[in-house]
């Protein structure tokens, strides 16, 4: 007779994702306001952090090409930039060296990137459109729109936003 085996499962360590899918640890959203221009992070259902924003000059929209920022639901299909001095300016979502010249745009891309993915049909080319939250050389303009269809913020406050969220973190745009 054999003797019954004993299973024996490997532990991974868990990653707050992996809690907050299983409903653990509390979760972080994002909530954009465009006529407050405000990004309010949330814990649960607790404000955690709100930050001033830019989103596009352009006015709201879809549209490929339109330089509009989306409404509705989405999530953080990835974060970029970890580790990254403060101000980088990142091409293609690729840090620039020093001796890079600089893009050919006042629109930079700095710091740190949160590159957002549309959940609903009307937003789901979000991503395609390579729309973000992300720093900006222009901190000046943070608080009314001036972006070109993305969600501009502080370089400080993008930095600390990317250390408070994870990929997945739903994210909500809002008139």
């Amino acid at each position: 007779m054999q003797s019954p085996r004993k299973k024996t499962t490997a532990s991974r360590p868990r990653r707050p994702a992996d809690e907050a899918s299983r409903g653990g640890s509390p979760r972080h959203s994002i909530d954009i306001s465009i006529g407050e221009q405000l990004l309010t992070v949330k814990r649960d259902d607790e404000t955690v952090r709100t930050f001033p924003i830019s989103s596009s000059r352009f006015g709201l929209g879809t549209e490929e090409g339109s330089n509009k920022t989306p409404l509705g639901r989405f999530q953080i299909a990835e974060k970029i930039g970890h580790g990254m001095p403060s101000g980088t300016i990142f091409q293609s979502r690729v840090p620039l060296k020093p001796e890079d010249p600089l893009p050919g745009t006042e629109d930079l891309i700095t710091s740190r990137i949160l590159w957002l993915a549309g959940l609903d049909e009307d937003n789901a080319n979000t991503r395609e459109r390579f729309i973000y939250i992300h720093g900006t050389k222009h901190e000046d303009e943070i608080g009314r729109p001036d972006s070109h269809g993305c969600i501009r913020m502080r370089n400080a406050d993008v930095i600390e936003l990317f250390e408070l969220v994870d990929e997945g973190t739903p994210v909500v745009i809002e008139e």
